[in-house]
């Protein structure tokens, strides 16, 4: 039942709910046992032993950290000092180590927010598949799952890991041979994630190289952290689709290789344990980042059998022509009409088709999440809605 107006925390309202009453006065939270301290909750109570005098400042808090953490790293784990090294000079922190800024940078930052509106194996997935956001989430979960337990750096696994996609195109790996042409050597989404997508955010060359690096065809990450992701992206990529196409009725479980089913189980849980659980007494026993060769074996058999089943189905590879059409007819728009792009500043008719304006072309529509992209080609290529990548149906 909506309640006349009142006036709540300084904001007044004309109508009100109980609900949104009973909210409103929190507004500014409420005074705590000490003199000049604010709390969340009317009856807070929680407290810890203060670790820094009252009046002083803590200096040393981060060195502090780094040292305990390096007292805790195993031998060859990757180190965080200082500030990092960065491309761009900067102060450290004063309570974050240099991965920790990463990660949080990552996670920030609006590439790993578009991750949300983009494919990762279903264009416009059903409500519980993944996207290319909670794909990388659930990555970020594996190579920490895998990382802690060996004493390597978890701040830095999960940097590389949250932003090991954020180089990706709209439509899923379809994207990349999309704009394959318009690039010198190739669109690589690894190597445009760390080159382009996250270049303005400063990070650390060991998070950089760990994202450029971390596809099996590229060359091998310089730490063992960024071969931990490694591994860790292809180990949650092959449970997680199989668990999407499951779903969507394209396979059963009865149709995985049988070395998998003996192996590693039929379940996501099941298989994401047998793996990581593979890769940690394997770390622990011989010091190499990898996996033993009949969980290797097994993962193998298992990703074949998706590519067979889920990726390279005749309905995908209809979704990926639609996909590589329509982001090449958009690169083709914008280089043509480059002041459709909000970054170029001071775009003429002169930039048109030029270098240039096809570079800032390729970076803006790899930067589209699926529904803008389609929104555009609707919009400005005056394409019909019948020609555009649809659901899983199509």
């Amino acid at each position: 039942m909506l309640e006349p107006c009142s006036k709540i925390g300084g904001v007044t309202n004309e109508r009100e709910s109980e609900r949104n009453r009973a909210w409103a006065a929190t507004m500014e939270g409420f005074e705590g046992s000490a003199d000049e301290i604010t709390v969340a909750h009317r009856d807070s109570v929680a407290t810890i032993a203060p670790t820094t005098p009252s009046g002083q400042l803590f200096e040393g808090e981060r060195r502090i950290r780094e040292e305990r953490l390096q007292e805790r790293l195993a031998q060859g784990a990757t180190l965080s000092v200082g500030p990092g090294d960065r491309v761009r000079d900067e102060e450290p922190d004063e309570f974050r180590t240099a991965f920790e800024r990463d990660r949080d940078r990552i996670l920030h930052s609006s590439s790993f927010r578009r991750l949300a509106g983009k494919t990762q194996v279903f264009v416009f997935p059903e409500d519980h598949m993944r996207t290319r956001l909670t794909h990388a989430l659930e990555v970020a979960q594996v190579a920490t799952g895998i990382a802690r337990p060996v004493g390597l750096n978890t701040a830095l696994t999960e940097a590389i890991a949250l932003g090991h996609d954020c180089g990706h195109g709209p439509g899923g790996h379809a994207s990349e041979e999309a704009l394959d042409p318009y690039v010198e050597g190739g669109f690589d989404h690894a190597t445009w994630g760390a080159n382009v997508s996250l270049l303005r955010l400063n990070l650390c060359r060991e998070t950089l190289d760990g994202i450029r690096n971390h596809s099996w065809s590229r060359p091998a990450p310089s730490t063992p952290e960024g071969e931990v992701v490694s591994w860790a992206d292809r180990i949650a990529y092959v449970c997680h689709d199989f668990e999407d196409a499951a779903s969507a009725g394209l396979v059963t479980e009865d149709e995985l290789p049988l070395i998998v089913r003996e192996r590693c189980g039929v379940r996501r849980g099941e298989q994401l344990g047998s793996f990581i659980n593979s890769m940690i007494r394997t770390i622990r026993e011989t010091g190499v980042i990898g996996m033993d060769a009949s969980h290797a074996e097994a993962l193998a058999a298992f990703r074949a059998f998706n590519y067979q089943t889920i990726y390279l189905r005749g309905a995908a590879i209809d979704q990926s022509n639609r996909v590589v059409d329509m982001l090449r007819g958009l690169v083709d728009f914008l280089g043509a009409h480059p002041e459709h792009i909000n970054e170029v500043e001071d775009a003429s008719k002169d930039m048109a088709n030029s270098p240039l304006a096809i570079r800032h072309a390729v970076e803006y529509v790899s930067g589209m999440t699926d529904r803008f992209a389609c929104r555009r080609a609707e919009s400005w290529l005056g394409w019909d809605r019948d020609r555009l990548p649809n659901g899983i149906d199509r």
